[in-house]
């Protein structure tokens, strides 16, 4: 037999390559760019959400599921899948570009495909601006004409929104090659935090139109925010190289390509809901940010991060350490979103009424947008998952599966919306939530 005193000292000989195991492992996580750049976006998520909450909190209160609350979800609805589909095209498909180019040809190729894409933004804000009444008469065809006017003149003013939220996003993706993401990080912050302020400060003077000016003046200050982030990476002068416009354009087309086919799939509900009866459009806009913040969470903190590091990897031919990285963050992401949204419908009710009862949003308003909720819920496990793939995919250069992918959710809830209208169920909020 051993002595107590020999008992307790090999204890200790145990405990002291355990405790320099986690030490070394806390070391490591410090140093880890990924870790880093996760907790910058995450933060960045949580503020912007905290604000997205407020914002919508605010709609709510002054809006509730009125009429007058559609049109302004079919018109920021619009401004806002436009933005996040540029704004992701840029980071997913020109991140890697700029990470795959040695670092004395990255400003080049920036400053190449910078003016590139601010022509195609600015082309689109006109475009959007000059077509807003066939927009909304195509996105909001249930709409009553008084709301329809209203619509037509907030898609108006968000218009130039869309080309500040791009060229912002043209300059965070040059920031997140240098894994620089505080600015970036900042967008919703930005975005939400104006919104806010004019909403209110001018609802007595131009009602729901505040909301609009300051979307835009918030995608303003984005834009200036990561244009002085960036300063010093442009402060030299780029090279002189060639490079096809076909070269540029190509990969952010196809990814341009996905996210149209994933934001077509609420779009597309959202269109059938006007026709559901009045409020129904805000009721499925109030669930769809519900679930949005959740995916915010699970997705982008990690694939913002681990986009750079997974295009490094191919780069140098490390495609199986990129692959183990990617396996990783799918298997938490899987468990993450299952236990999201098994809580997302046990607590539906009470937290939406905590969150939004109050105002003009009643608790008919809570009743509705509960039930939109049960059916959109589960989305949130297969949206979580599928995006997250998608984007390591592209960043890997293999873009087939996502664009295949794609094309599966709105084909299915295209025929399913198309089934209950023909069946007179649109007005079940259930069944059009799923």
């Amino acid at each position: 037999g051993f002595s107590r005193r020999d008992r307790l000292g090999g204890k200790s000989k145990h405990r002291a390559p355990l405790t320099a195991s986690i030490s070394s492992m806390i070391a490591r996580l410090r140093r880890s760019a990924l870790v880093r750049g996760g907790l910058v976006i995450g933060a960045g998520i949580l503020i912007g959400n905290i604000t997205g909450f407020i914002r919508v909190a605010i709609t709510a209160y002054l809006l509730g599921t009125h009429a007058r609350a559609d049109a302004l979800a079919v018109s920021t609805g619009l401004a806002d899948t436009l933005n996040t589909i540029v704004v992701n095209t840029l980071l997913v498909a020109f991140v890697p570009m700029l990470m795959l180019r040695p670092s004395h040809e990255r400003l080049a190729v920036f400053a190449r495909a910078g003016r590139l894409f601010a022509w195609i933004l600015t082309g689109l804000s006109v475009l959007v601006a000059l077509f807003a009444p066939q927009l909304v008469a195509l996105l909001g065809p249930g709409l009553a004409a008084e709301q329809k006017h209203t619509a037509v003149i907030l898609l108006e003013i968000l218009a130039p929104g869309i080309l500040f939220s791009g060229a912002s996003g043209i300059y965070a993706a040059l920031l997140y090659t240098e894994r620089r993401f505080m600015a970036p990080a900042s967008y919703q912050l930005c975005l939400n935090g104006s919104t806010i302020i004019f909403a209110l400060a001018f609802w007595h003077a131009i009602g729901e139109y505040g909301f609009a000016v300051g979307y835009t003046v918030g995608a303003a200050v984005q834009l200036g925010a990561t244009w002085f982030a960036s300063r010093d990476l442009r402060a030299s002068r780029p090279e002189r190289i060639s490079i096809p416009s076909r070269e540029i354009l190509s990969k952010p087309g196809l990814y341009l390509l996905y996210a149209g086919l994933m934001s077509a799939n609420i779009v597309l509900a959202r269109a059938f809901a006007t026709h559901a009866g009045s409020g129904v459009a805000a009721a499925l806009d109030y669930s769809m940010r519900c679930v949005n913040v959740v995916i915010a969470y699970l997705v982008y903190p990690v694939a913002n991060s681990l986009m750079p590091e997974i295009a490094r990897l191919r780069a140098t031919n490390e495609t199986a350490h990129a692959y183990r990285l990617m396996s990783r963050g799918v298997g938490l992401m899987a468990i993450a979103s299952v236990i999201s949204c098994g809580a997302g419908l046990l607590l539906r009710t009470p937290a939406i009424a905590i969150l939004f009862q109050r105002g003009s949003f009643t608790a008919e308003s809570t009743a509705l947008v509960s039930n939109v909720f049960v059916g959109l819920a589960p989305s949130l496990i297969g949206w979580t998952l599928m995006d997250l793939i998608s984007r390591c995919c592209f960043a890997l250069d293999r873009p087939r599966l996502p664009l295949f992918a794609a094309f599966v959710p709105v084909a299915v809830n295209g025929l399913f919306l198309a089934v209950l209208r023909w069946r007179g169920q649109l007005g079940d909020p259930v069944l059009l939530g799923l």
